[in-house]
């Protein structure tokens, strides 16, 4: 079983307060080569989400079987056979996004996001909390690179969603810029990419730092005292 408030500081660590993107900078190849637009980034976060939660559900669940010596090449084992399904589910279903993404799927093996939330959650907590960790993690991952994806891609070439029709057929980008706009080619290339997560790293710092002014500035809750007889 899992309480409410473990479920909120999951949830709050993997979206927001341990974000793998803007707090803790991993995984930072797929984020920079994947992100030119913001359909690339959300199938290849859904990717790793289901690799993330299953394989910290499998860990959890073996945890006490796994001899403490050889855990991290069974844990790589374990991850790169759940890899090796999603790769040949996308090649099946989604073979155009597939042919896009290119070698970051095969990649989520060596991803030390996965890796490292084996290694510091699942191995020393239950299944059903591992599994959550798992999930969250990858919703902060997620929404991350979807939004650097949307800004690169509204900045670079003036569309949101481009490269929707790989996944959901018929379906075309939405033009928000006029269509004679002439591009921005840095925002699609990884420098752009740099100085986009840059801003958006120092835009959580300030966040953080405006929360703790305010908690910081917030009165004293009042002390009760007790009453004369």
């Amino acid at each position: 079983m899992i309480t409410r408030e473990e479920f909120k500081t999951i949830a709050g660590n993997g979206i927001w307060k341990q974000n793998t993107s803007i707090a803790q900078i991993l995984g930072l190849c797929p984020l920079l080569a994947v992100t030119t637009n913001a359909v690339n980034g959300i199938m290849l976060s859904l990717a790793t989400i289901l690799v993330m939660a299953i394989s910290n559900l499998a860990v959890a669940s073996l945890r006490n079987f796994i001899p403490h010596e050889i855990r991290i090449p069974v844990f790589i084992l374990i991850v790169a056979a759940l890899v090796t399904v999603v790769d040949l589910l996308f090649n099946a279903n989604l073979h155009e996004l597939y042919l896009v993404l290119g070698i970051f799927i095969p990649l989520i093996v060596t991803n030390c996001i996965v890796l490292a939330r084996v290694e510091a959650f699942a191995a020393k907590n239950p299944p059903l909390q591992s599994t959550f960790d798992g999930i969250f993690m990858g919703v902060g991952m997620l929404w991350t690179l979807a939004l650097l994806g949307a800004m690169r891609e509204f900045i670079g070439n003036g569309t949101i969603l481009g490269g929707i029709d790989m996944v959901f057929s018929g379906l075309q980008p939405i033009q928000v810029l006029p269509e004679n706009y002439p591009g921005f080619l840095l925002a699609l290339l990884p420098p752009g990419a740099f100085i986009l997560l840059g801003c958006m790293i120092a835009w959580k710092n300030w966040m953080n730092a405006r929360a703790a002014a305010r908690a910081q500035a917030k009165p004293p809750a009042p002390v009760a005292t007790a009453g004369c007889c």
